[in-house]
């Protein structure tokens, strides 16, 4: 399994600077809780997919 950046750099940095200003919590959702930090736990848990604010990327190898 492999975790990858979003390749589109503009929006990537859009994201991290969204996260900066949420105090590293997932701009994309409501909570803010230890659940909700970046990398959410809804995506490390996932065993394939893109995280909710589209930031990282999960493929299987």
């Amino acid at each position: 399994m492999s975790i990858k950046q979003n390749p589109d750099k503009e929006y990537a940095d859009k994201v991290r600077k969204k996260l900066k200003e949420n105090g590293g919590y997932c701009p994309c959702l409501l909570e803010k809780i230890p659940d909700t930090k970046c990398m959410c736990k809804e995506f490390r848990e996932s065993e394939e997919g893109i995280c909710h604010c589209g930031l990282y990327i999960k493929e299987k190898d």
